[in-house]
């Protein structure tokens, strides 16, 4: 049996499961915007999903990326205050591309190409209510443990 993730919209909840038995569940904070799958839109994208690439392993907790590369830089109130307008990818990085062509596959809703990842977040944002940019936020300790757990392929099916 084999490992998937489902992410409910509604509830801020992640959920690794295999087969029908739930390995994990977790908070995390998806768009601020709601739900949806065009460009530019600042939404968290439906549906059926892979998770394309994994980034960032081996990297210390609060590790910043930007452009999907480790800074070198790890995340601290003074960093922010220096950075105020950073969108903050920490830790662990997990690319999701769209696996239905015209829902969230290929031109203006390519999930991929909208950068839609799961990846850690400062320990100060909240889970549990949406508030990022289209990601799915994790806390750091937590994407750290579903990161060292899935593979490239794992299936992500994003729902309401």
């Amino acid at each position: 049996m084999s490992l998937r993730i489902e992410i409910d919209l509604g509830a801020q909840r992640l959920r690794l499961l295999q087969g029908d038995d739930l390995l994990r569940e977790y908070s995390v904070s998806t768009a601020k915007n709601g739900a949806g799958e065009r460009m530019d839109t600042g939404c968290t994208p439906r549906g059926a999903h892979v998770i394309a690439e994994k980034i960032g392993e081996g990297n210390a907790p609060g590790a910043v990326f930007v452009g999907r590369r480790p800074t070198g830089e790890i995340y601290s109130m003074e960093l922010r205050k220096q950075n105020p307008a950073r969108d903050w990818i920490l830790t662990r990085i997990l690319w999701l591309s769209g696996t239905e062509p015209g829902r969230n596959q290929g031109g203006e809703v390519d999930t991929c190409n909208r950068y839609i990842y799961i990846h850690g977040a400062p320990d100060d944002v909240p889970m549990g209510k949406p508030g990022s940019a289209g990601c799915i936020r994790m806390r750091n300790a937590d994407v750290i443990e579903l990161f060292d757990r899935v593979p490239p392929g794992t299936p992500v099916l994003i729902r309401e």
